[in-house]
Order: C-alpha cells, then structure tokens, then sequence
C-alpha cells in the first residue's frame, strides 16, 4: 500500500508540474488595453503605457497609452468608466 501511495503521489506532482503553464502577469499597458476595448475603442498592441503626471490627480490617473494603430490619453477614476480621446498624430507632443 504504501508503495502504491508514494506512486500515486509522484504522478500527481509530475502531472501537475507538467500541466501547468508557465503565464505572465498583464502589464499596465495590457490593462489599459483590456478596458479601452470593452469601451469600443480599437487597441491592436498596447506597445507603452506612461502616466500623465499634470493630468492626474487623487482618485483620477490620467496615461497616455499607445498602441499598434493608435494613441490614446485615458482618465480612470475608481468604479467608473475611463474617458477616452484618441490623440491623433499631429496632437503628439501637445497637451
């Protein structure tokens, strides 16, 4: 019996070892991504995500998020949902 348990035991852990894949925590960026989707907005890659610390404020972070096919400036406030403006190209660099 006991060696049947030890068996039993180490096809578990093999098994379980095996079975498990290795993920990746979502980045910031991916985050944001995730929740201008839900939103409609197009967001193919979020490539970077840098907070805009003149815009932000307590309980209202403002990032700029870029993705493959577009920029975006994201206002988040806790429980609601993000204001969106995508920022064209020759908005760029300005605020």
């Amino acid at each position: 019996m006991m060696r049947f348990t030890g068996s039993a035991f180490a096809v578990l852990v093999v098994s379980g070892v095996a079975g498990s894949t290795a993920r990746a925590d979502p980045t910031l960026q991916d985050l944001l991504a995730i929740q201008l989707r839900a939103q409609g907005y197009a967001c193919d890659k979020p490539l970077k995500a840098e907070r805009d610390d003149k815009l932000s404020k307590p309980d209202n972070e403002a990032w700029t998020l870029t993705c493959s096919n577009a920029t975006y400036r994201v206002s988040r406030v806790p429980d609601l949902a993000a204001k969106v403006e995508e920022i064209k190209p020759e908005q760029q660099g300005k605020k």
